[in-house]
């Protein structure tokens, strides 16, 4: 069975899969860092040097070969994958998708930490952070609702979000 964990930003995905990985005894694997790995270059500079349509179609391969193995795997997807192509239908097909759902206040109490780290929001104010959060949610929550499984991440704690995957999944 895949699990692919959905959702924005800062929506826990990276961490909750690490956890969630850990506690069923699944592999873990990272869309982003699977085209780290495959391009030896951080994402912003795959962007810089070939654009963001280069990207998308590096990550639609990948995702493609990753949701044709046979393991017992979490896969934590970037916040973008859902929205590219077919990719939404393709994870839906092939694996259990639950999205880590985040109202536009918690991601950006939980993204200001993070500012430096993210090119997309980096050069925004504090100011600007919900807005731009808001705006690229409501382009995205057309796909993001299209998961299997819908998980509201608020006022958890990553082992209960993390509890509540197993629970919904019924992975015993």
């Amino acid at each position: 069975m895949i699990i692919s964990l959905i959702g924005y930003m800062g929506s826990g995905k990276s961490h909750i899969s690490k956890l969630l990985s850990q506690k069923i005894n699944f592999k873990l694997i990272d869309l982003d860092q699977q085209i780290i790995l495959k391009h030896q270059k951080k994402i912003s500079e795959i962007f810089a040097e070939r654009g963001e349509i280069f990207f998308r179609k590096e990550e639609k391969s990948i995702l493609e070969e990753i949701l044709k193995l046979d393991d017992n795997i979490v896969l934590s997807l970037g916040g973008g994958t859902p929205v590219y192509y077919n990719n939404m239908e393709l994870i839906n097909q092939k694996s259990k998708s639950v999205f880590l759902q985040a109202s536009v206040g918690t991601l950006a109490e939980r993204l200001l930490r993070q500012k430096a780290k993210r090119p997309l929001i980096a050069r925004l104010s504090d100011e600007e952070l919900p807005e731009f959060i808001a705006k690229h949610l409501f382009e995205r929550n057309t796909f993001y609702s299209q998961a299997n499984f819908t998980i509201n991440t608020n006022n958890k704690s990553p082992e209960e979000i993390v509890d509540e995957i197993i629970a919904t999944l019924d992975i015993r």
